[in-house]
């Protein structure tokens, strides 16, 4: 099993209503992604709601294997969707792990 963990925060220049707009768009396309790659255990996308964390955006997700996360990370879908992400995010962090 491979884990596969993404933080990002949100572009400052984004008005509120911009914020809330482009972290649903994210969370929708992404989890989009998972219906399409073969070797996906689970995807979610989580909006942050607590002041106490210093990210705005988490991607967790669990494959099969590396192979399977490599298939993702490649898929048109999942290059789509990281084109969008990309635009209206900054700060990414990425952790991947076997278990």
């Amino acid at each position: 099993m491979v884990h596969h963990i993404v933080l990002w925060n949100l572009r400052e220049d984004l008005s509120e209503q911009e914020r809330k707009e482009a972290s649903l768009e994210i969370k929708r396309r992404l989890e989009a992604v998972a219906d399409t790659v073969e070797g996906v255990v689970s995807l979610q996308v989580v909006i942050n709601e607590m002041d106490s964390s210093n990210k705005d955006i988490a991607l967790i997700s669990r494959f099969e294997a590396e192979e399977a996360l490599k298939a993702y990370q490649v898929s048109p879908a999942h290059v789509e969707a990281g084109g969008y992400v990309r635009s209206v995010t900054t700060k990414r962090s990425c952790f991947d792990f076997k278990e």
